[in-house]
C-alpha cells in the first residue's frame, strides 16, 4: 500500500502544480495580454493537468485491482 499512496501523491502533486500553472497562463491570457493563442495555451494546460491527474488515479486503481485478484489458472 505504500507505494499507491506514493504514486498518488505525486499524481496529486503534479497535476496541482501543472494546474496552477495553466491557471495562472489562462488568466494573464484571457486578462492581461492581446493574445488569444496565450488563453488556449492556459486552457490546454488545464486540460493536460486534469488528463494526468485521471490516468494517474486510473494506474493506481488498476494496481490495486490487479494486487486483489487470484491469479493463475485452477485446475480441478
Amino acid at each position: 500500500m505504500e507505494s499507491k499512496s506514493t504514486m498518488l501523491n505525486i499524481v496529486r502533486f503534479t497535476g496541482g502544480t501543472i494546474l496552477a500553472i495553466g491557471i495562472s497562463i489562462f488568466l494573464y491570457g484571457f486578462f492581461i495580454s492581446d493574445y488569444s493563442a496565450i488563453t488556449g495555451i492556459g486552457i490546454g494546460t488545464i486540460m493536460g493537468a486534469i488528463f494526468i491527474f485521471l490516468m494517474g488515479v486510473f494506474f493506481v486503481a488498476t494496481e490495486e485491482m490487479q494486487d486483489k485478484t487470484d491469479k493463475g489458472i485452477r485446475i480441478i
